[in-house]
C-alpha cells in the first residue's frame, strides 16, 4: 500500500482555494447558502399524487419532469425503487412511484412498469406496504381503511399522563399524525379526475397487511394489535360530539403550527397531510389556511431543465453554519468576508420568544435555539443550535468582535443544556423522549416514533459546551462524556443517527471528546481512531452506506468512498491527535485528487440520515463544504506550532 507522508504544500493550498471560490460564488444575495436536499422516490411521488387527490389542474410540463427524474432513478437491478443510491428495493417506495407514472400517462405495459409491477407483486403486493403507503392507498379507495390501523382523533385529548400520548412522540411524528388523525376519523376519498387506480398491484387472491415490522416486540405489538381490533369495532358507535371536539384540536393543533409558507413542522409530509385535512374539512382552495398550506409544498420543488423532484425540507440553517466553519477554516479574506454575511443572516433566525413542543417537558427553559429551515419557531433543534453557536463563537477570534453576538451564543447555550436528557445525552428536537414501547403501536412500523438521545448530536452539544469553556468537570459535561463513554461500541465507533453512519457518528463523538479536553491517550480515543484507519478503503478515501443501520448489523461492511465521509473520518482522526499519521495524508490527497475542475466534489450515494431503515437523505452540499474543511484543517494543524484541534467541531 502506498503510504503517503504528506502531501504537496501548493497542490493543497490550490485545492484549498478552488474549493473555497465555489463556495463564494454559491452564496444567497443575502448572505445564506442552501443547497439541494434529495430524499428517494417516495415524496416526488407522493406529490403528484397529492395534485391529482385534491383536483387540481396538473401542471403537464412539471409532470413531464417529475415523471422524467423518476424514471432516471429505477433500479436497473431490481425493477423498483430503492431508499438510496444503488440501495435495494423497497415495496413501498416502489408502489408510490408506479401509481405516480399511471397517474401522469404512463403506459402500464411499459418495460419499466412491467418490471416494477412484477417486483410489487413479488413481495406480496401492496397491501404488504408500510402505513403510509397503505393510507394513500386508502385515500384512492385502493385499499380499505380497515387495512390501516385505528388512530382515533381523540388521541390529542389525552392527559399528558396517559401512555399513548403526542408529546411522548417525536416533533415529527406529531406534525405528520395530527392531521391524519382526521382523515382517519373522516376517510375522505381523492377527487382523482383522470380516475387513475391500480388494482393490478394487488394479489389476486389478496394478502393481509404487515401486523409486525421486524423492529417490534412480538408481545407488544399482539397488545396494540388486540386494541386496534377494539378501536375498529368501537368506531361505528364513538360519540359524535367528542369527535367533533377532537377534530377541532386537530384543527387548532395545525392551525398554531402552520408556520407561514415554511409549512406544518417544515416538513414534506406533514405539510401535504395539513392541504389533505384542510380539503376533507371543506376549507375552499381560496382560505388563508389551506392556501399557505399549498404554497408550502410548492415551495420545495426544484425544477431543472428537464427533470423535477419535491424535497422533503430545507436546510438553509444546517447548510450556512457548515458552510461558515468550513471557510472560517479555509480562512482567506474573502471567505472570512462572506462568513460575516452568514451569521449576520443567521442570528435573527434565532427563537426567542416561541416556547415550543419541548416546552411541553421543559416548561422552564428559555428559548433560544435555531431551527433546520428558513423558519420553524415550534420545531427548534439542538444540533443545529450548537454549530450554529460555535460559528459565532468562533468567528469572534477569526474574524473581529461582534457586540451582538455573546447574548445570542448564550442563550443558545443555555436552551441546549436546559436540554439535556436524564440519561447525559442530547436528542434532536426534545428531552427524555425515551418512551421506546410506542415503537410498537402498529402505526409505528418505521420505527421512528421517537427522538431519544444520539451520539452524534450529543458530541456536537459536549463539543460546544467545551468551546465556550465549560470545565470537564462541571456536572454536565461530566454526564454527556459518560453518555459517550457507554454508547461506544466495542470496535471503537459511535453510531450515527443523522448521518451514515459510524463514520458519522464517530467523528462527531471525537470532537466533542477532544474538546473537553480527552486526551488522544484515553482508549476512547484511541479506539475510536484505530477504528477509522482500519476501515480507510485502498484508494485513501473512507465509505459506508446505508445498509450499516440494518437490525442485524455486524460490524463495519466496505463501501465506496465519498467527498463528505473521507472528510468526516480526516476530521475525526485530526480531533483525536493523529494528524501525522500516514492514513490521514492519504485522505488529504484522496479528496486532492477526486476534486473537480469547479473546485468541488461529485457525490451520487446518500450520507445523511432521515429515519434509518426507511428514509434516507442525499445532501448536495456535503460534498461541497466538508472536504474543504478538512483539507484546510490538515493544512492549518500541518503548519502550526501545535497539532491540537481548539474548537468543538
Amino acid at each position: 500500500m502506498d503510504r503517503i507522508m504528506s502531501v504537496e504544500p501548493q497542490a493543497l493550498e490550490q485545492a484549498i482555494g478552488a474549493a473555497t471560490a465555489a463556495l463564494l460564488k454559491d452564496q444567497r444575495p443575502d448572505g445564506h447558502w442552501v443547497y439541494e436536499l434529495e430524499a428517494d422516490a417516495t415524496i416526488p411521488a407522493e406529490y403528484i399524487l397529492l395534485v391529482h387527490y385534491l383536483g387540481e389542474d396538473a401542471n403537464l410540463e412539471l409532470e413531464r419532469k417529475i415523471g422524467n427524474y423518476l424514471r432516471r432513478i429505477q433500479s436497473s437491478h431490481h425493477g423498483g425503487w430503492p431508499l438510496f443510491h444503488d440501495g435495494v428495493f423497497d415495496l413501498s417506495a416502489t408502489i408510490k412511484a408506479y401509481f405516480a407514472l399511471k397517474m401522469i400517462g404512463d403506459d402500464p405495459d411499459a418495460p419499466h412498469m412491467r418490471r416494477a409491477r412484477q417486483a410489487i407483486l413479488d413481495a406480496g403486493g401492496a397491501r404488504k406496504a408500510n402505513v403510509f403507503t397503505r393510507i394513500q392507498l386508502a385515500l384512492y379507495g385502493e385499499c380499505s381503511w380497515q387495512d390501516t390501523p385505528s388512530v382515533p382523533a381523540e388521541l390529542i385529548l389525552l392527559p399528558r399522563w396517559f401512555p399513548i400520548h403526542l408529546s411522548k412522540m417525536s416533533y415529527w411524528a406529531r406534525t405528520v399524525i395530527v392531521p391524519l388523525l382526521v382523515l382517519q376519523s373522516e376517510k375522505p376519498m381523492a377527487k382523482n379526475p383522470r380516475g387513475v387506480h391500480v388494482p393490478e398491484l394487488f394479489l389476486p387472491k389478496g394478502s393481509r397487511a404487515q401486523s409486525r415490522s421486524v423492529h417490534q416486540n412480538p408481545y407488544w405489538a399482539a397488545f396494540f394489535g388486540i386494541l386496534d381490533v377494539i378501536l375498529k369495532s368501537l368506531e361505528p358507535i364513538w360519540p359524535k360530539r367528542l369527535r367533533r371536539r377532537a377534530i377541532e384540536a386537530c384543527r387548532n393543533f395545525v392551525h398554531e403550527r402552520l408556520n407561514g409558507e415554511d409549512g406544518l413542522g417544515a416538513i414534506y409530509p406533514a405539510m401535504a397531510n395539513s392541504v389533505i385535512m384542510f380539503d376533507c374539512l371543506g376549507y375552499p382552495p381560496v382560505h388563508p389556511d389551506r392556501a399557505i398550506a399549498r404554497k408550502s409544498v410548492e415551495n420545495l420543488l426544484v425544477i431543472k431543465e428537464d427533470e423535477a423532484y419535491c424535497q422533503p425540507c430545507v436546510s438553509p440553517v444546517w447548510d450556512t453554519a457548515l458552510t461558515c466553519h468550513a471557510l472560517m477554516e479555509a480562512s482567506a479574506d474573502a471567505a472570512l468576508a462572506a462568513v460575516r454575511r452568514g451569521l449576520d443572516w443567521l442570528k435573527p433566525l434565532q427563537v426567542l420568544e416561541v416556547k415550543g413542543d419541548w416546552a411541553e417537558w421543559r416548561p422552564n427553559v428559555r428559548p433560544g435555539g435555531w431551527a433546520f429551515q428558513y423558519n420553524n419557531p415550534h420545531y427548534v433543534d439542538l444540533d443545529d443550535t450548537a454549530v450554529v453557536v460555535m460559528a459565532l463563537e468562533r468567528a469572534q477570534h477569526a474574524i473581529a468582535p461582534d457586540p451582538e453576538a455573546p447574548e445570542a451564543i448564550a442563550r443558545g447555550a443555555e436552551w441546549i443544556v436546559g436540554l439535556q436528557s436524564r440519561n447525559g445525552g442530547f436528542a434532536a428536537f426534545d428531552a427524555d423522549n425515551t418512551y421506546h414501547y410506542l415503537n410498537n403501536i402498529p402505526f409505528a412500523d418505521h420505527g421512528a416514533l421517537l427522538d431519544p438521545p444520539t451520539e452524534d448530536v450529543t458530541g456536537r452539544c459536549l463539543g460546544m459546551l467545551a468551546q465556550l469553556g465549560e470545565p470537564k468537570d462541571s456536572s454536565r459535561m461530566k454526564q454527556a462524556i459518560d453518555y459517550l463513554a457507554r454508547t461506544q461500541l466495542e470496535d471503537g465507533s459511535w453510531f450515527g443517527r443523522w448521518g451514515v453512519n459510524y463514520i458519522y457518528g464517530t467523528w462527531s463523538a471525537l470532537c466533542g471528546l477532544n474538546a473537553a479536553g480527552i486526551a488522544p491517550e484515553h482508549p476512547m480515543l484511541k479506539k475510536a481512531a484505530d477504528w477509522l484507519i482500519a476501515i480507510q478503503n485502498e484508494d485513501g478515501g473512507w465509505g459506508e452506506d446505508c445498509n450499516s443501520y440494518r437490525l442485524d448489523y455486524q460490524g463495519y461492511e466496505r463501501a465506496p468512498s465519498t467527498a463528505s465521509q473521507t472528510a468526516w473520518a480526516l476530521l475525526g482522526l485530526m480531533a483525536a491527535g493523529q494528524v501525522d499519521h500516514p492514513s490521514v495524508a492519504r485522505g488529504i490527497e484522496y479528496l486532492r485528487a477526486s476534486q473537480n475542475s469547479d473546485g468541488l466534489w461529485d457525490q451520487d450515494h446518500y450520507t445523511g440520515g432521515g429515519f434509518p431503515r426507511v428514509f434516507y437523505l442525499r445532501y448536495h452540499g456535503y460534498p461541497k463544504f466538508f472536504p474543504l474543511w478538512a483539507l484546510a484543517r490538515y493544512r492549518n494543524l500541518r503548519t502550526s506550532n501545535t497539532r491540537a484541534v481548539a474548537f468543538g467541531l
